[in-house]
């Protein structure tokens, strides 16, 4: 499956969820998992907000732990009757931690109508192949939703922005994925606090905008340093690299995770260009996934840089120091930021 469209259909199903929730419509069981776990807490929580009022709470709301319970005591919870209530709400957080997961199944044979089963995994799920994932799909809301790819990030901040109402530069969107990483729910508090820090009725959202009220700069960042090697501008390549690689929490496997992403997305385009012809709009999009079109321009020039054959030198030679940056020579000599000035100087002189 895709992961980008995957994203979009969890997107679109928990906006449907939390919809029904809200207009007090349940169903008998939810199963939410996954290696993200930005959507399933956002279902959870708006369970425990809507489901019972805040007066019956003490009587009909249970929240417990995977780690302190067993599946018996969870359907015996379940099966309890509301007190004076039209439902009552069982919540098991953190339930990966439960090791008779499966025997919830039998709870799901037979589900009582005034309760609300809600079990949330953290960044884990349940064997789809087992009886408990098959009755909880059957009778419920399965919610899995997974980890978004580096490369996913930017466009999922775009459509995030765009459904607060505003309009995030491609170039915003990139160098903001670079500073808060790929857990959205990161995202989603940094997104918290730009826009408290914005002006009132700012539509638009910038580069400048980042740099001044998340603290990074663009002009030391992966995302600029990428840049500079596809127009192979040796000398802000090599200045960027050295500062990335000074600062204190800098790690080489994430720096080539990114230069991976970059120059793979250069040898697929570059493959649909030397198959001849124009290629389309839908071409484009399928050599570089998840690559906004504002971006084209940039490949257009990198792949003159890096045709095929050098761009498949610049993969391996990512593998390799891949493999130096977790320590596969077992020598300590040489630190992570010396090791990303000598590989941006062998990209470059591909």
């Amino acid at each position: 499956m895709d992961m980008a469209k995957s994203s979009v259909n969890i997107d679109a199903q928990c906006a449907k969820i939390v919809s029904a929730v809200r207009t007090g419509s349940f169903k008998p069981v939810y199963l939410l998992m996954g290696d993200e776990p930005y959507y399933p807490e956002q279902v959870c929580d708006a369970i425990l907000e809507h489901c019972i009022p805040e007066e019956e709470k003490d009587f009909n709301e249970t929240v417990c732990y995977g780690g302190e319970v067993t599946a018996d005591q969870v359907v015996t919870a379940a099966r309890r009757f509301p007190m004076m209530a039209e439902r009552q709400l069982v919540v098991v957080k953190e339930a990966q931690q439960m090791k008779d997961i499966e025997n919830l199944s039998f709870y799901c044979a037979a589900p009582l109508e005034s309760t609300v089963l809600v079990v949330l995994l953290h960044k884990a799920s349940v064997d789809k192949r087992k009886a408990f994932y098959k009755a909880a799909l059957k009778i419920g809301e399965v919610v899995d939703s997974p980890a978004l790819r580096d490369y996913q990030i930017p466009e999922w901040i775009q459509s995030y922005y765009a459904s607060r109402g505003l309009h995030i530069d491609p170039p915003a969107a990139s160098l903001l994925a670079e500073s808060a990483g790929t857990e959205l729910t990161t995202l989603v508090v940094e997104t918290d606090k730009l826009t408290k820090a914005l002006p009132e009725g700012t539509t638009r959202v910038t580069v400048e905008d980042i740099e001044r009220n998340v603290g990074i700069s663009r002009q030391f960042s992966i995302y600029e340093l990428t840049r500079e090697l596809s127009y192979k501008h040796a000398p802000k390549a090599l200045k960027i690299a050295a500062h990335l690689g000074d600062a204190a929490r800098f790690a080489l496997p994430a720096a080539v995770s990114a230069l991976f992403t970059h120059f793979n997305r250069i040898l697929r385009y570059g493959a649909l260009l030397s198959s001849g012809g124009f290629p389309s709009a839908e071409d484009k999009a399928r050599a570089l996934p998840g690559l906004n079109p504002y971006f084209y321009r940039e490949y257009d020039y990198a792949v003159r840089n890096y045709p095929v054959p050098k761009a498949m030198a610049a993969i391996s030679l990512l593998c390799e120091y891949d493999y130096l940056g977790k320590g596969g020579d077992g020598s300590t000599l040489v630190s992570d930021g010396e090791l990303l000035v000598e590989l941006t100087a062998k990209l470059l002189n591909l």
